[in-house]
């Protein structure tokens, strides 16, 4: 049985750790402060701006949430990305993507002060990951990955690791953060000739392939470690599953996160944590 790489513990560390901080920017008269910029009215974006709200409530950061409609024209929504950038109570910007397609997404990203894009969306938050000049931030679910292997003590260096997935979401990025962890990696993709093999070779997997249930025990062999980055909800087992084949793969591998309850819990918390550090940045 593979030990379960959960989230509820780093969520936890995380809240503890930021909380020094939120408490001294109060006491300079700093309220640390998000902004979520929602276009329409998808479901899934509403689900994460509840879970948003209410991490920061629990932890005393402001959500303010500013939502536009479907129909929203391109230069409504660079005008109000701007007046958030210009809005020195907001310290971070949430913005939710994918955009209605008749919006410009790269010119709405490019839009956003690097200084503010607390998920890792505009070109200079890559660059700070590519260059680890600290600018920028990271994208906020390649993070907690990386801060699911330091909690549980998984040592990178040395290992091979691999990557399903080139996403400038996850794919990209946390490939390259697995590199300044000193791990050799392989990103596989949809040209990708028998993933399987690919994968068996490594001792780090992460899955960010974005189908569901795609990786299965045919992947796998023991010893290795996983991270499975999906979430979809499957009508047929009436609950939310993972890009990996939990139930197959979970009695191989040496270490596996579940989903729900991994990734998706370190990635709100995250998201909150550098929203607290742009506004010690900014004081």
């Amino acid at each position: 049985m593979a030990e379960l790489l959960k989230g509820k513990v780093i969520e936890t560390a995380i809240k503890e750790k930021m909380a020094a901080d939120i408490e001294m920017l109060k006491g300079k008269g700093v309220m640390p402060t998000v902004a979520i910029l929602r276009v329409g009215e998808r479901d899934d974006d509403i689900w994460y701006e509840k879970s948003v709200i209410k991490f920061c409530d629990s932890v005393g950061v402001t959500a303010k949430c500013v939502t536009l409609p479907v129909d929203v024209t391109q230069d409504n929504l660079i005008q109000n990305i701007e007046a958030l950038n210009n809005d020195d109570s907001v310290h971070g910007v949430l913005m939710f993507r994918p955009l209605p397609k008749h919006l410009d997404e790269d010119a709405a990203c490019a839009a956003l002060k690097p200084e503010k894009d607390v998920d890792g969306i505009t070109s200079g938050s890559m660059a700070g990951v590519f260059m680890q000049n600290g600018m920028g931030y990271a994208p906020c679910t390649a993070q907690a990955c990386i801060e699911i292997l330091d909690y549980y003590n998984i040592d990178c260096t040395g290992k091979r690791a691999v990557v399903i997935g080139r996403s400038l979401v996850i794919g990209k990025p946390v490939a390259i953060m697995l590199m300044a962890k000193n791990a050799t990696v392989t990103i596989c993709h949809t040209r990708t000739v028998d993933v399987p093999s690919v994968v068996r070779n490594a001792e780090i997997v992460i899955v960010a392939a974005g189908v569901m249930e795609y990786a299965t025990k045919d992947f796998f062999i023991p010893g290795q470690v996983v991270i499975d980055v999906g979430m979809h909800w499957n009508d047929e087992k009436g609950k939310n599953v993972g890009d990996v084949k939990f139930d197959e793969v979970e009695p191989v591998v040496a270490a596996i996160t579940p989903v729900p309850g991994g990734v998706g819990t370190v990635t709100t918390s995250i998201l909150v944590s550098h929203v607290v550090e742009a506004a010690k940045k900014k004081l």
